[in-house]
């Protein structure tokens, strides 16, 4: 495997390794105690303040559950992970967010109504232009798209501030990406709770997005959805993609009569919330020099946690 080491880190050039081994900090349990105490013992050069931090933000599991408690009893053999370098709300940037930024990449929680990056006719300040504008004139440097949200859909979404940062991220998109969630609010009460939704998408002459039996005309799409609450003729979904096709979450979920409230491109004819009902949730990550594993959540909009109170 082509390393990233640190003089190639510091010289800016960037190799692009073929396999991905994540790098975090992960620690197993050899006696019981509290959650805080045992990370008090594995970080004493943290404050209890910096390590309740930690837990706030949940940067902290346990047996690959997040945990936010500092009295959590720990048993013998429990597997603790830190997920290290997230930073929350650092900045505000006509309403965009930074959740992280370092040399190589920045993550940001994107309002609803920014377009992602600039389309073709359209003359709304994307968060390509906003974000830009923030680098250039913190440092001169450009960034570089490496995924997207449709404008109407908020959350969390990533840019590199390297070409070859972009390469490493695009090319090896399913082996960095461990977590990639959404919170979405459908019509109707779904029969199955929870499924998983498996078609190849195809686009037409009017960039309508569809799915189709025909593997050579579409690209394949998976779809994992979860119920959560189902209330009032609606139903709020946990859905997790394996495949991060153009518009797949709001096409699967309409093949199955379940379309998301406010997308009337794809068949909803209701909009209880005032805008679409899709929000990127979490994103979980490898990053592409350090390695290690970084996760992200945004908080889910205010206004999809109303209607099903």
């Amino acid at each position: 495997m082509d390393s990233l080491n640190s003089d190639s880190t510091r010289s800016g050039k960037v190799n692009t390794p073929k396999a991905f081994h994540p790098v975090n900090k992960h620690f197993f349990v050899d006696q019981e105690c509290g959650l805080l105490e045992f990370l008090l013992k594995k970080f004493p050069e943290k404050s209890r303040n910096k390590l309740k931090s930690w837990l706030k933000n949940k940067n902290v599991e346990i047996n690959q559950t997040i945990e936010t408690s500092a009295t959590k009893k720990l048993k013998p053999g429990d597997k603790i992970e830190i997920f290290p370098g997230i930073i929350y709300e650092r900045k505000d940037l006509s309403g965009i967010k930074i959740f992280y930024e370092d040399d190589f990449i920045i993550v940001i929680d994107k309002p609803c109504g920014v377009l992602s990056v600039p389309a073709y006719k359209e003359e709304h300040t994307s968060a390509y232009d906003i974000m830009s504008d923030y680098i250039k004139k913190k440092n001169g440097r450009k960034i570089y798209p490496v995924h997207r949200l449709d404008g109407r859909v908020s959350g969390v979404m990533m840019f590199a501030l390297k070409p070859e940062i972009q390469a490493i991220l695009k090319d090896n998109w399913k082996e960095m990406v461990f977590e990639r969630k959404y919170i979405a609010i459908v019509s109707g009460v779904i029969k199955k709770k929870d499924g998983t939704i498996s078609s190849y998408l195809a686009e037409n002459k009017v960039y309508k997005v569809y799915s189709t039996n025909d593997h050579e005309k579409g690209k394949l799409a998976i779809t994992h959805y979860k119920t959560v609450k189902a209330i009032n003729n609606y139903s709020l979904l946990e859905v997790q993609l394996d495949t991060g096709r153009k518009n797949q979450i709001r096409v699967q979920l309409s093949d199955i009569g379940a379309p998301i409230v406010g997308d009337e491109k794809y068949g909803s004819h209701e909009n209880p919330i005032g805008r679409i009902g899709l929000h990127a949730w979490i994103l979980g990550i490898v990053h592409p020099v350090s390695k290690e594993k970084m996760r992200f959540e945004s908080k889910i909009p205010d206004e999809f946690q109303k209607l099903f109170k």
